[in-house]
């Protein structure tokens, strides 16, 4: 990023918007690419609404005269000769709330067309993307990345002073620190080694519980821990036999191999079927952190361009700490609206939806998008095309032999002895029903059986699944649509079905 930033300048470009959250270290690198070259060494200017234009390095007291409003700062900076005494670069923080008044909007045109020719570069430095159209043609906007490996270890270094850690423990600790900020590493390596009086491989878990609650803390992306493993989920053998085969997809030895990172897939099905197990287990059989992206709390419309900002951070967190599994819930319903939102919204889920297609198509670091949806029709045409997920898995109502197994499992949990249960008998009673409907109707008879301070029984269970109407015949004309699209289109995630299907073909 230093590389990019020092040739934008040095090619005179005037303006450039610098999205990020970590201002010390960004004015630490600009101010290293001013020092560069020591016969053609430039001056940095830092603009805040708080204490005008001060010289980087200054005290903040000495404060430029008048430049405290956007407009007066930018004025002073064009007033600025180009002269080898004269030639910098001035940064100005979160100009984004201020940008969009005419007058800012003018003076910055006025400031980038006084510029050509010359070796002056307005940085705008802020957390949030706030572009007005009018200086579309004439911005470059580039993302500050997150600390690398490099980075971090000079942190950790610093905090560790004399003391010596093995090679393998400062590699964990280091990893456990992908995607913090500096400042967030540092806290966090403080912590560490206030809980435990030392810096050893065994706090490596509190720097990961920390990272944890960071990334928690951010509202956008939730660090999800799932217990369950993947044979907790009742049939569903193809899909799982698809991802058996991928457990070392993101290893060295699969780059060796010439293999290609796998990039995601999308689970469609009937809801209560598994979809969103699978998701979650998946993180447990691939030994990879699972990060749920909640799309609901991506749209902010309390500023212009704070949704697109949210989107960007969380994706940015996600390739930062990545190998990792990116999980979207309800896909269908995160997109719905997208195609059509510039009466509602004014674009924002336009551009929200179109950032993640380039996002995806584009991305290069090991994140794999594992997406569930129930609703096909509601699904952005974009989204089915080839190239964008690996695989697109159907997970259908389950089978008898599948209803068995889910049966099995759920009444596993909850008793040792399931001799007694004619797992042949409830299959066949509850045809139709789903895996959570199966495990609703257990409870249910559970529950009639602990109020009469009894035991539950088989009969208890038929009871239960007799009385409920299931989803299958609840929404029948949406099930077999479903079924119908997927028949050509998606791969069966049951084993019998995808078998029939090899077979017929």
């Amino acid at each position: 990023m230093k590389e990019e930033i020092n040739i934008l300048i040095q090619a005179q470009y005037p303006l450039i918007y610098l999205i990020t959250s970590e201002e010390e270290r960004s004015e630490e690198a600009i101010a290293a690419i001013a020092q560069l070259k020591p016969q053609s060494q430039k001056k940095v200017f830092v603009w805040t609404v708080t204490h005008g234009i001060v010289e980087y390095g200054q005290s903040k007291n000495t404060t430029q005269h008048n430049t405290v409003s956007p407009e007066a700062a930018i004025e002073w900076v064009i007033r600025q000769r180009d002269t080898s005494n004269n030639a910098g670069i001035y940064i100005f923080k979160d100009l984004h709330p201020f940008i969009d008044s005419p007058p800012v909007t003018r003076w910055l045109r006025d400031a980038i067309a006084s510029f050509k020719g010359t070796n002056k570069t307005i940085i705008l430095m802020s957390p949030v993307q706030n572009v007005p159209i009018e200086l579309e043609k004439e911005v470059v906007v580039l993302d500050f990345p997150l600390p690398n490996m490099k980075e971090l270890n000079r942190v950790l270094s610093q905090h560790l002073g004399k003391r010596n850690i093995s090679t393998e423990t400062r590699e964990k600790l280091l990893k456990a620190a992908l995607g913090l900020t500096k400042d967030e590493a540092e806290k966090v390596y403080r912590k560490a080694q206030v809980t435990a009086g030392r810096l050893t491989e065994q706090e490596v878990e509190i720097v990961l519980s920390e990272k944890k609650q960071l990334i928690k803390r951010n509202g956008i992306l939730e660090y999800i821990e799932e217990d369950e493993t993947i044979n907790a989920v009742g049939g569903l053998e193809e899909l799982k036999h698809w991802l058996r085969q991928r457990s070392d997809a993101f290893t060295e030895r699969a780059r060796e191999y010439g293999l290609p990172q796998p990039k995601g897939m999308l689970i469609l099905g009937i809801p209560g079927c598994g979809k969103s197990l699978i998701a979650k287990t998946t993180s447990r059989l691939w030994g990879l952190p699972l990060l749920r992206l909640d799309m609901g709390r991506v749209y902010d419309g309390s500023m212009v361009g704070r949704s697109e900002a949210n989107l960007r951070n969380a994706l940015k967190t996600a390739e930062s700490i990545s190998p990792a599994i990116l999980f979207i819930d309800e896909l269908d319903k995160a997109f719905a609206g997208s195609t059509g939102s510039a009466d509602s919204d004014g674009g924002t889920s336009s551009r929200i939806f179109g950032s993640f297609l380039t996002w995806m198509q584009e991305k290069t670091s090991p994140v794999f998008v594992m997406a569930t949806a129930n609703r096909v029709e509601r699904l952005p045409g974009e989204f089915l095309r080839k190239g964008r997920f690996d695989e697109i898995f159907f997970v259908d109502l389950p089978n008898k032999g599948e209803r068995q197994d889910i049966f099995k499992i759920h009444l596993a949990k909850r008793r040792r002895e399931i001799e007694r249960f004619d797992l042949d008998q409830l299959s066949n009673v509850s045809e139709g029903f789903s895996g959570a409907e199966i495990e609703q109707a257990i409870i249910a008879a559970m529950y009639e059986a602990f109020a009469q301070d009894r035991e539950f029984t088989q009969l208890d269970i038929i009871a239960a699944i007799k009385s409920t109407l299931p989803l299958s015949k609840t929404m029948t004309e949406q099930v077999t649509a479903l079924r119908d699209w997927a028949r050509q289109r998606a791969r069966p995630a049951a084993a019998s079905v995808a078998e029939y299907q090899r077979l017929e073909f």
